[in-house]
């Protein structure tokens, strides 16, 4: 798999299996295309060149694209709160599963905030909220998990925390991250440089 933006390439030659269940972290220098493949396989990044199947499917057709946007929950780096009103609440209820993602979102101490608008939390808040969706949307039949810096605004205990979390999950996990305590939770590490990927371990 090729990814470009415009002329560049970002991502080359990538040749990535993972299996059902594993959880996998893509370690690497910032620029060098972590984000840009989790963008791929979501489908946000469509400058792609070769195939990408999530649970054995392609994304030839509309009908496609939005089966994998149900089976990817998404959490996204530095997640912003948008340009909109929105409530914390309403966030976790766009994951399919309110009162599993509410559930989780106690759990990780933000329970209490849930008709606090997002703009109004900081950003470790943000971040435990977006993980909280992501619970939600695995209760509503997401069987992937793809993860963007999920800890990066977060407290060392907040970072075990979200660890845990995530890597509890009964899903397929990719996971860019630079936690040393996340990447250790997962069965494989991946570093990615210049577009390069590698086993680690």
């Amino acid at each position: 798999m090729v990814c470009r933006h415009g002329r560049l390439e970002a991502v080359g030659g990538v040749d990535l299996d993972v299996a059902a269940g594993q959880k996998v972290a893509l370690t690497g220098t910032n620029g060098s295309g972590k984000t840009t493949l989790l963008r791929a396989v979501l489908g946000l990044h469509r400058q792609v060149d070769g195939g990408i199947l999530v649970g054995g499917r392609g994304c030839r057709s509309a009908a496609e694209w939005a089966w994998r946007r149900r089976a990817c929950a998404w959490i996204p780096q530095r997640p912003a709160p948008g340009r909109f009103p929105l409530l914390a609440g309403e966030l976790l209820s766009s994951g399919g599963d309110l009162p599993e993602a509410v559930r989780a979102a106690r759990r990780l101490g933000v329970g209490s905030l849930v008709d606090r608008p997002l703009s109004s939390l900081s950003g470790g808040q943000l971040q435990r909220m977006h993980l909280a969706r992501a619970v939600g949307c695995v209760a509503a039949g997401a069987g992937v998990v793809l993860a963007d810096e999920p800890t990066a605004a977060l407290d060392f205990a907040g970072q075990e925390e979200a660890a845990e979390v995530l890597t509890g999950l009964p899903v397929t996990l990719l996971v860019v991250t630079h936690d040393r305590a996340m990447a250790a939770r997962c069965d494989r590490v991946l570093e990615m440089a210049a577009g390069r990927l590698r086993e680690v371990s």
